[in-house]
């Protein structure tokens, strides 16, 4: 009798145990903080998801209510990632799993 209530004690620790990622998420979520964390995931991302020599011509990265605005010191490249933003709004979103960024305004 005592080997089964041990049996039901330890289902019901079981139950309780959760991976330590779905807590945080959860925490996350719960504090309304989980945008702001994609925002920097993005931001100390932005060399991985645009390449080296994109990142060595980027000034500056900030958001601004999901908008991201990424000061450029190249003027042919800001041309070329006006050209194709919808690609590059698609290969952050893709990066960092969320629809973080809504907009890309390059300067």
């Amino acid at each position: 009798m005592a080997f089964i209530n041990r049996d039901k004690q330890l289902n019901i620790r079981q139950s309780d145990i959760q991976p330590v990622r779905d807590s945080i998420q959860a925490l996350l979520k719960a504090y309304r903080i989980q945008g702001k964390v994609n925002q920097v995931q993005v931001v100390a991302s932005w060399e991985k998801i645009m390449g080296k020599a994109i990142a060595l011509k980027t000034k500056e990265l900030y958001f601004k209510d999901n908008k991201l605005f990424v000061l450029l010191s190249s003027a042919p490249l800001k041309h070329q990632l006006i050209m194709s933003k919808t690609r590059v709004i698609e290969l952050i979103n893709l990066e960092v799993g969320a629809g973080v960024v809504e907009e890309v305004v390059f300067l």
